[in-house]
């Protein structure tokens, strides 16, 4: 497709068109994400760019990786000119100027008929001017750890890692650090790793924030709620995550184990959050200072204490941890950190964790999921493809074909569909059953299995409005012809920002078999791509069922 859709071009045109050129480019992120040298040469990510040359401000940005096509561009500046970041308001520029020959013919194509000059010039001033600012910046930002502690701090982080303390130590086993030193008082440690996956440790700066982000974290709130209380946090951490040149080879994300790697694959991570500075990843003097005294403290009483810590629950242990701290050339200060276990505190927290528990079985018990198998007729041909955006338009105003709009927008090369054809008959009541259980919802693929015949399935899956689920066909995942279209499926959902269709079409029996003609096609539903984590339902058994 070289051209944007019809009704996109109509939407864009009704756009006021102000007097201003827009400078439009992508580069390589390198001294613009605070990438130090290493990373620079790694990094394979770019970033694009338009520029009101009139105004002096960006109107839209984006980051995506190199394999990206010129048409990342275009959906760039689609939002600079629909939806630019504040304060600029909707609008289209009389022309458009870029700095590469390709990109510019590739834009007068899907450009067509919205009145935009687009030129070819050598420099982009104001573009040049930001990254040469990104660069400056980069420059001055901090080291991430103060060059004198960098040493012990390293050391202490692989200590730490080979003490491997998450074996003992849940997240909820809150073990607190009296310190009375620097203007810090207590400080409370929640050691992460036990659930394999995240691997480290938090040191809160007050009980109050360890109290509420764990409320946060264990209440019914939305992803955005979540990641508030995570910024809200008042905490310093400790993470450990795989070298850069191990991430590419990681190849689910949900089976790997961070403890699988070798010592010298992992690297640890220190930094801050506060609620009025969010994450910061870096550390000053006196925050290395209190911190690499915490941390050795943490791994003396954690060396000490062994065989209490195995006992389940944890019970009353502590210990006192004395170091000599140089205050100047010639004199030492004495420093003693008190370390301590809080069961209560740790049977609060448990308490609360048991109790979120029982309420999701309990909601489960209430809300089972039936799956049906009774929507698709038999005998329908079935295929998983893709329709043009033009093709969309045509279904949207043919009186003759029923649609229902989810609010799809037209990007990337077409509209991924389920295709189900069968009889007329039958595909008016498969349309009826899906319009009285309130229409398509979202479209998804699930893992199935048979225990028996050992034979790994993927479940495709609609699911109504009305939270009816049917499943519309089993693919098995040996089959290369359903993996190529699975892949090709799940690479056009994320083009189009996870939107789909199911197509309902007749003439099965006739000549138009496996490819309708747009009067054989009686309804299209527009519905979202569905994550499978979303319905929890984990693998799917084939069971036999006893009469």
């Amino acid at each position: 497709m070289n051209h944007l859709p019809q009704t996109t071009r109509h939407r864009l045109q009704k756009i006021s068109q102000i007097p201003s050129v827009w400078e439009g480019d992508r580069r390589s992120v390198v001294g613009f994400r605070g990438l130090s040298d290493s990373e620079a040469q790694k990094s394979q990510e770019e970033c694009i760019l338009w520029v009101d040359g009139s105004e002096g401000f960006v109107r839209a940005m984006d980051i995506v990786s190199p394999d990206a096509g010129p048409e990342a561009v275009v959906r760039t500046l689609l939002r600079a000119i629909e939806n630019p970041h504040s304060p600029a308001q909707p609008a289209r520029p009389q022309k458009i100027v870029v700095r590469n020959r390709e990109l510019q013919f590739f834009l007068r194509g899907a450009l067509q008929d919205l009145e935009i000059a687009i030129d070819y010039v050598p420099q982009l001033p104001l573009i040049d001017e930001l990254f040469r600012s990104f660069q400056a910046v980069d420059k001055t930002r901090p080291p991430a750890l103060p060059p004198d502690y960098e040493p012990l701090l390293m050391e202490i982080a692989a200590e730490f890692w080979n003490a491997a303390p998450w074996d003992l130590l849940a997240d909820y086993d809150i073990v607190a650090l009296e310190i009375n030193h620097w203007g810090v008082g207590t400080v409370y440690a929640c050691v992460m790793g036990m659930l394999g996956r995240e691997y480290g440790i938090i040191l809160y700066r007050s009980l109050e924030s360890l109290k509420k982000f764990r409320a946060a974290a264990l209440s019914d709130k939305s992803q955005d709620q979540l990641e508030q209380a995570f910024l809200g946090q008042d905490c310093w951490f400790l993470n450990f995550e795989p070298i850069e040149e191990i991430i590419p080879e990681i190849e689910d994300e949900e089976d790997f184990d961070l403890e699988d790697l070798a010592s010298d694959e992992i690297h640890p991570i220190f930094g801050s959050v506060h609620p009025y500075e969010g994450i910061r990843p870096f550390l000053d003097e006196e925050e290395a200072k209190v911190i690499s005294y915490s941390l050795q403290a943490f791994l003396r009483f954690f060396e000490s204490n062994q065989s209490g810590l195995l006992k389940d629950p944890i019970g009353n242990l502590q210990k006192s941890c004395r170091f000599s701290h140089p205050i100047s050339a010639e004199k030492n200060e004495w420093i003693t950190i008190k370390v301590f276990t809080l069961p209560e505190l740790a049977a609060e927290f448990l308490q609360m964790l048991e109790a979120l528990e029982e309420e999701e079985e309990d909601n489960l018990k209430k809300f089972q999921l039936p799956i049906r198998d009774d929507l698709i007729p038999d005998n329908a041909f079935l295929s998983l493809g893709m329709i043009t955006w033009d093709l969309v338009e045509d279904l949207q105003n043919r009186s003759k074909t029923y649609y229902q709009s989810q609010g799809a927008i037209a990007q990337g090369e077409g509209l991924p569909v389920i295709l189900v054809q069968t009889s007329r008959p039958k595909a008016k009541e498969m349309i009826e059953t899906l319009k009285e259980n309130g229409g398509l919802e979202a479209i998804c693929f699930n893992p199935g299995e048979d225990p028996y015949a050992e034979i790994d399935y993927d479940l495709g899956i609609l699911q109504t409005k009305q939270g009816c689920l049917y499943i519309f066909g089993e693919f098995t995942n040996d089959d290369p012809q359903h993996l190529e279209a699975r892949q090709k499926w799940d690479q056009r959902c994320e083009a189009t920002g996870g939107y789909c269709a199911l197509i309902v079409a007749m003439g099965v029996t006739g000549s138009s078999r496996g490819n309708p003609q747009v009067p054989d096609m009686l309804a299209l539903f527009e519905a979202k791509s569905l994550d499978p984590k979303t319905l929890a339902m984990g693998v799917l058994q084939l069971m036999p069922q006893f009469d």
